[in-house]
C-alpha cells in the first residue's frame, strides 16, 4: 500500500512554506533596525514587521494540526531571532576566543531555544481556535498568545526581550500608544493586525451585534488614546526653565585593546575630555575607565574629584567598583560614580549607580554554565546587582536616571523610578560599550530600544557609549543629536528635563509592573475559548 507524500513527510511542512517563513522571519528581523544606506526606513520599517508577520499568521491560520502551527511558528522565529542577534556570535569569537563552530552554534542554539516560545503560542493558538470562532476573535487570541510569548522570553530566567516586534514601530503610526501600555502593546497591535488581514475567511455570515459593538469600542479608544497621546506633544510648561549643558564622550577604545593596552589610552583620552569640558554635565561611556580605583594610577581619581568638586559642573563616569563584604571578600559592581560640586570644601562625596540587571556570561555566570564561560577569555565575569529603583542623581534640579547597558531594554523596570511622581527622574542617561558586537546592526537596535523607553516613560535619554550609537533623545523619542558610530568624539548640546506628570505607561507599570497586560492577555484566551466551546456545542457562532 502507497502511503501519500502528507502521512510519509516527517517534517510537517512543506519546503516551500520552510522557504517563505525563514525569509518573513529575516524580513522580520531587518525590520527591527534597517542596515542598508536608502530610504526604507522609519515608518516603512513597520510595514515590513506588519507584513512579515502576516506571512506567519497565514501559515498558522491554516495549520492543519497543532504540531504543524508549532513547526511553523518555530521556522520563523528562529530566523527572525537569529537575524536579530547574530552579532552575539563577534563577542564569542573575535573576543571571546571561542573557535568559529562552536560561536556559531551556540547563537544558533540561544535562537532556536528562545523560537520555542513562539512555536508554543502557535500551538496554543491553534488548539484554542481550530474551529468556531471568527477573524477578529482569531486575531485576539493571536495577539493575545504573541504578547505571552513575548513577556515570557523577555522575564524568564532574567529575561532577553531583544528584537522584541514593537521596536520595529519605534517611527510607525503605531508608536503614539507606547505611552500607554509600552512596547508589548505594539507587539499585540502588530499581531492582531497581521492575523486579523491574513486569517482564513471560512464562513460569510452577517457580523453580530455584539461583534460590531466590540468593534466599536476598540477604534473609540485607540483613537482617543492616539490623539491624546504624550508622544504628540510636550507641554512647553512642563520643560526646564533652563537648558542643561550636556557633553557625552564617545572614546572608540577597540574591544580587543581594551583591557590590555587600551588601558592607558583610556585614561589619557577621558581625563583629558573630563577636565577640558566646559558643559554642566559631562558624561563617559559604561566602564570607560576599565580600572578599579585601587589600580588606578595615583592621584588619577581624587584629580578629577578636586576638579569637579571645586566647580559648577559634574560628571557622570562609567567605571568598576570593588568593596570588600564584610566576610573581607571583594565584591565587584558595574557602576557610574557623579563627581559634582561640593557645598563642604574639601568634600568629594559623589552619588553612585550600580548596575541591576545583568548581562548573562558577561556579568554573571548563570547555573550550570561555568564550563562554557571558561571557554572564553573575557574578563569581568561576575557582578553583583544594585537595586531595581536606585534615586536619582540630582543636579541642578534635574533627577538624572542612570542605566547601564542594556538595563534600558527593560521598560518595566525602568519605570520602578515612576512610582513617586514627585520624585520621578526628568531626564534618564544610558552608558553604554557594546564593542563588543563591532560596528554592527545592534548598534542601531540599542538606539531604537532607547527611544521606545524615552516614548513610553516620557521622559528625554542621553545616550554615552564607547563605539555608538551616542545620541540625544527627546522625549518623543526623536533623535535630536547623534554621533557617527565608530568614531572618537564629543557630543556637545543643550536638554530640558521634563517635570510634567509622568505618562499612563510609567503609572500602572511602576506600580504593578507587566501583570495587569499577561491578565488582559490570558483574559482574552478565556473568551476566545468560550466562544469557541459554544461555538462546537451548537451555539450560534460569534465573529465575523
Amino acid at each position: 500500500m502507497q502511503h501519500s507524500a502528507q502521512t510519509t513527510r516527517r517534517w510537517p511542512i512543506s519546503p516551500h512554506a520552510t522557504a517563505v517563513l525563514l525569509l518573513a522571519g529575516i524580513a522580520q528581523a531587518l525590520s527591527l533596525a534597517w542596515p542598508f544606506d536608502g530610504a526604507f526606513k522609519g515608518n516603512a520599517q513597520g510595514w515590513l514587521q506588519c507584513l512579515s508577520l502576516a506571512v506567519l499568521a497565514f501559515h498558522v491560520d491554516r495549520s492543519q494540526s497543532g504540531k504543524e502551527a508549532f513547526v511553523k511558528a518555530w521556522v520563523f522565529a528562529l530566523a527572525w531571532l537569529a537575524g536579530s542577534i547574530w552579532w552575539l556570535f563577534i563577542s564569542m569569537h573575535r573576543y571571546g576566543g571561542l573557535p568559529a563552530p562552536v560561536a556559531g552554534l551556540a547563537v544558533g542554539l540561544m535562537a532556536a531555544g528562545l523560537a520555542l516560545f513562539y512555536a508554543a503560542a502557535a500551538g496554543m493558538y491553534h488548539a484554542i481556535c481550530k474551529t468556531g470562532v471568527g477573524v477578529l476573535p482569531r486575531a485576539g487570541a493571536f495577539a493575545a498568545v504573541w504578547v505571552l510569548a513575548e513577556m515570557v522570553r523577555g522575564t524568564l530566567w532574567t529575561g532577553f526581550p531583544w528584537g522584541a516586534v514593537g521596536y520595529a514601530h519605534v517611527d510607525s503610526l503605531l508608536q503614539h500608544w507606547a505611552p500607554w501600555m509600552g512596547v508589548y502593546c505594539l507587539c499585540a497591535l502588530s499581531a492582531f493586525m497581521a492575523m486579523a488581514v491574513a486569517a482564513e475567511r471560512k464562513h460569510n455570515r452577517p457580523t453580530t451585534l455584539a461583534t460590531q459593538l466590540v468593534v466599536a469600542a476598540i477604534v473609540a479608544v485607540l483613537g482617543y488614546t492616539w490623539f491624546m497621546s504624550p508622544s504628540q506633544r510636550v507641554d512647553e510648561e512642563a520643560l526646564s526653565k533652563k537648558p542643561l549643558s550636556v557633553t557625552l564622550l564617545q572614546g572608540n577604545i577597540p574591544q580587543d585593546l581594551k583591557f590590555g593596552e587600551g588601558v592607558s589610552l583610556a585614561l589619557r583620552d577621558y581625563r583629558e575630555a573630563l577636565l577640558s569640558s566646559a558643559s554642566d554635565l559631562t558624561v563617559t561611556p559604561e566602564t570607560a575607565i576599565p580600572l578599579i580605583q585601587q589600580q588606578m594610577p595615583e592621584r588619577y581619581w581624587s584629580q578629577l574629584e578636586t576638579h569637579f568638586s571645586k566647580g559648577k559642573q559634574a560628571a557622570l563616569i562609567g567605571l568598576p567598583l570593588a568593596q570588600r563584604s564584610e566576610q573581607g571578600q571583594l565584591q565587584y559592581s558595574n557602576s557610574a560614580i557623579a563627581l559634582m560640586p561640593q557645598t563642604i570644601p574639601a568634600s568629594t562625596a559623589n552619588y553612585q549607580y550600580d548596575k541591576h540587571h545583568l548581562v548573562p556570561f558577561g556579568e554573571f555566570v548563570p547555573p550550570l554554565f561555568q564550563w562554557f564561560v571558561r571557554m572564553m577569555n573575557i574578563p569581568l565575569g561576575d557582578f553583583n546587582r544594585g537595586d531595581v529603583a536606585q534615586p536619582s542623581f540630582v543636579f541642578k534640579g534635574e533627577r538624572i536616571a542612570p542605566n547601564i547597558c542594556y538595563e534600558d531594554l527593560f521598560g518595566e523596570e525602568l519605570a520602578r523610578s515612576f512610582a513617586d511622581p514627585d520624585k520621578a527622574p526628568t531626564l534618564m542617561v544610558n552608558l553604554s560599550n557594546i564593542a563588543w558586537f563591532g560596528d554592527t546592526v545592534a548598534i542601531d537596535q540599542h538606539l531604537h530600544i532607547s527611544r521606545m523607553r524615552a516614548l513610553e516613560l516620557g521622559r528625554p535619554m542621553l545616550r554615552a557609549t564607547n563605539t555608538g550609537a551616542t545620541a540625544i533623545i527627546n522625549a518623543q523619542g526623536q533623535v535630536t543629536h547623534r554621533l557617527p558610530s565608530a568614531v572618537q568624539g564629543v557630543l556637545t548640546a543643550e536638554v530640558y528635563g521634563v517635570h510634567g506628570p509622568i505618562t499612563p505607561y510609567a503609572q500602572w507599570v511602576s506600580v504593578w509592573g507587566l501583570w495587569p497586560l499577561a491578565g488582559l492577555a490570558l483574559l482574552t484566551l478565556c473568551i476566545v475559548a468560550a466562544m469557541a466551546h459554544a461555538s462546537r456545542h451548537g451555539q450560534r457562532r460569534f465573529g465575523p
